[in-house]
């Protein structure tokens, strides 16, 4: 337990990281309209983190071993759940969605952030599935507390989306994160109430419900990262990295 506990001035230094995260995301978020590409979007992404002294955590990360991650960004389109790869020749169109997931190494340390956002205009029901994921985000953050559950976490996630008719994805989780791009626990968005690990004031976690339209079965694509779902349906991802407090929780991805 004690390897997943950071320090204050640990925190402190990821709370600065996180802030230059948000500011990336939100400028990379910013520039999506039809007509771009997503390799232009990751390009963009490069660009601003190296714009505030910090480095792309998933460039090169060595999973699947001897096929690293080629980008800074992930993008992913429509029924892309995470992990899509940016393409000069991938252009977005109008009513696509595209999920935007970015991490970065900031004074040794490691933040993690997503949002999905819409190209131009989009339908009724994707634009229900982007509010519907990141109202879950926002349960689930509340349900951050030293002596809390991940059981709770997952519960505050999968009753709601399910309750909005939707799905939660089963086979990926958020993680611990911080000293590492991945860490433990990992943090599953389905569970019940008061089951798995106790939260504890100073873990650092990487809160990231991933919603589908349809059923929620994914599979990998033949590049080895790109997961999409099974049925072909639309999905959304959003993400936080979270300090558990002596009061609660704190949003360092803000």
């Amino acid at each position: 337990m004690n390897n997943l506990i950071k320090t204050t001035s640990e925190i402190e230094i990821m709370r600065a990281g996180g802030r230059i995260l948000t500011q990336v995301l939100q400028t990379v978020a910013a520039a999506v309209k039809p007509g771009i590409t997503t390799a232009e979007l990751d390009s963009l992404a490069r660009q601003e983190l190296g714009r505030f002294g910090a480095e792309p955590s998933f460039l090169n990360y060595g999973a699947p071993p001897g096929k690293p991650f080629p980008a800074a960004l992930c993008t992913s389109v429509n029924s892309g759940v995470v992990h899509g790869i940016p393409l000069a020749t991938q252009i977005l169109r109008a009513g696509q969605i595209i999920g935007l997931d970015i991490g970065c190494w900031y004074k040794g340390l490691c933040t993690d952030t997503a949002i999905t956002v819409g190209v131009g205009k989009i339908s009724s029901e994707a634009e229900k599935l982007i509010k519907v994921t990141a109202k879950a985000l926002q349960r689930a953050v509340a349900a951050v507390k030293p002596g809390a559950t991940l059981g709770d976490i997952g519960q505050a996630i999968q009753s709601y989306v399910e309750a909005q008719g939707f799905s939660v994805v089963r086979q990926l989780v958020g993680h611990g994160v911080g000293r590492a791009v991945h860490e433990e626990p990992a943090v599953p968005n389905f569970g019940k109430k008061g089951s798995g690990l106790k939260l504890v004031a100073g873990m650092t976690i990487a809160i990231e419900p991933m919603v589908n339209v349809g059923g929620y079965e994914v599979k990998v694509l033949p590049d080895e990262w790109s997961v999409v779902t099974k049925d072909g349906s639309l999905s959304a991802h959003f993400e936080h990295t979270v300090a558990v407090t002596k009061q609660g929780c704190e949003v360092l991805t803000k």
